[in-house]
């Protein structure tokens, strides 16, 4: 990690101070670093960062901007790409939660993706601020370095193999079981929906499914769809549409990177991460529309459009979740361009029945400065699926509300665990943010990671 974080301030760290907007004089600041961020009109605006000037031409240290309303959590990230190699420490006392995000995002905001010839970023030493568990930071950024680097690498180096290949190391590193079926197998073993839309790729479909801990502990199932390339099929994207379709498996990516953080701390529960693994491919034996398939539930799902397809492969998954009787079940899913148009890249929707469970994922997400935003399951859309010769359509007969539809879609093949949550994730960063880089993103999975610690231990 360019920015690791150590005990205690070295002797040679440098203090950093956060600035609210208007707030220099209370900072704390000695008379030259005040009359020098005065110089240099400093107010505390968002996000910028001022170096203060020290004896032989060095730096003292360094003021940050936090706004108008004193940003702080994540935000604080935007430090790691202005401030010059060395050792670091806030200069004040932060308050616990504040300090473990502070340094969080610097620690999330030092990642780089280096596989292909990418130089990282300058190495900094961070000072854990008093009160904050470094491993816990540590075990937290390492799960979404993860999900980050398996959504940045291209289709080329991760199609389904590869994906079993990742889900198989993490399960060997935390003595977790990975069993795989693929191919004709699916068939044999009734996940009929995973077979038709990967069948057309030169990588076999499958199903990944990994499980740890004691069997006797409370259950708790995560599927991620993973997607590792969509084309649309038959009814082909336009080559835009295609560009960051490598990151269809961001669900999975972060099932495995949330299962990461659950292992690490040793969570009281029985983990189950299943991930329907495909490419959504075009050959002659590719699934067409107006096809006809049958789901392991035993519904039958006439396709509308090809390029609705993580919706099959993870009614497929839900089933089989399902049958194992979870007291939690979360889905994760880069599903929908509908649920991008409603919130945007930032701001995943989730969907639940369960009241309890959506303010539990909402106080999490808030806490966690890790957003999320509650949907509705509106059930008088549900007619939208309806077919004239199957139970039910995978695309709805109008073009409105497409992330509400696929999310009842989904909600069809979860009857009887009333936990369940399904998240429509984007999984990427059109652009540069304060704890991370433009690219592959974790969305989610530290406010999951909370609701699932407080419920379970």
């Amino acid at each position: 990690m360019p920015v690791t974080l150590v005990p205690a301030a070295s002797k040679n760290s440098r203090p950093i101070h956060p600035v609210a907007l208007g707030g220099l004089e209370e900072a704390g600041l000695d008379a030259a670093a005040l009359a020098w961020a005065k110089a240099n009109d400093f107010s505390g605006e968002t996000g910028r960062t001022l170096l203060l000037p020290g004896s032989g031409g060095g730096i003292a240290g360094a003021l940050f901007g936090t706004g108008k309303d004193n940003a702080d959590g994540l935000a604080l990230g935007a430090l790691t790409r202005s401030l010059p190699e060395g050792d670091w420490h806030f200069a004040a006392p932060m308050a616990p939660e504040r300090g473990r995000l502070a340094a969080l995002g610097m620690v999330l905001a030092g990642y780089s993706f280096t596989a292909y010839g990418k130089k990282p970023g300058r190495a900094l030493r961070l000072a854990a601020p008093e009160g904050v568990d470094a491993g816990a930071v540590e075990r937290t950024a390492e799960a979404v370095f993860l999900a980050r680097d398996l959504v940045n690498t291209p289709t080329n180096d991760l199609g389904p193999d590869a994906l079993e290949a990742a889900a198989r190391r993490l399960g060997e590193r935390h003595g977790a079981s990975v069993g795989v079926i693929a191919g004709e197998a699916l068939l044999e073993h009734n996940f009929p929906m995973i077979h038709a839309v990967g069948r057309a790729s030169a990588e076999a479909p499958r199903l990944i499914d990994l499980q740890w801990g004691d069997p006797a502990a409370p259950r708790v199932t995560l599927v991620g769809k993973g997607v590792c390339f969509d084309t649309g099929g038959l009814d082909i994207k336009p080559a835009s549409g295609m560009l960051l379709m490598k990151k269809d498996m961001g669900g999975a990516a972060n099932v495995l990177a949330l299962a990461s953080m659950l292992m690490a701390a040793g969570r009281r529960i029985r983990l189950r991460v299943l991930i329907p693994a495909v490419e959504n491919a075009i050959a002659g034996n590719a699934f067409r529309p107006g096809d006809v398939l049958r789901s392991r539930k035993g519904l039958t799902v006439e396709i509308g459009n090809t390029d609705a397809e993580g919706r099959l492969v993870l009614a497929d998954a839900l089933t089989l979740a399902e049958e194992d009787e979870p007291q939690l079940l979360i889905d994760m899913a880069t599903l929908t361009g509908a649920a991008r148009v409603a919130l945007g890249p930032d701001l995943p929707p989730f969907y639940t029945d369960d009241d309890a469970l959506a303010a539990e994922i909402a106080a999490a997400a808030a806490a966690e400065d890790d957003p999320l935003w509650r949907m509705p399951l509106w059930s008088p859309y549900d007619q939208k699926l309806s077919s004239k010769i199957a139970d039910m359509n995978n695309t709805a007969s109008d073009g409105f509300a497409g992330s509400v539809t696929a999310a009842l879609f989904l909600r069809r093949f979860v009857e009887k665990t009333k936990d369940w949550a399904h998240l429509d994730i984007f999984a990427w960063n059109p652009a540069d943010r304060a704890h991370g880089p433009a690219g592959g993103e974790a969305q989610g999975i530290r406010a999951l990671e909370r609701v699932i610690a407080s419920r379970f231990g």
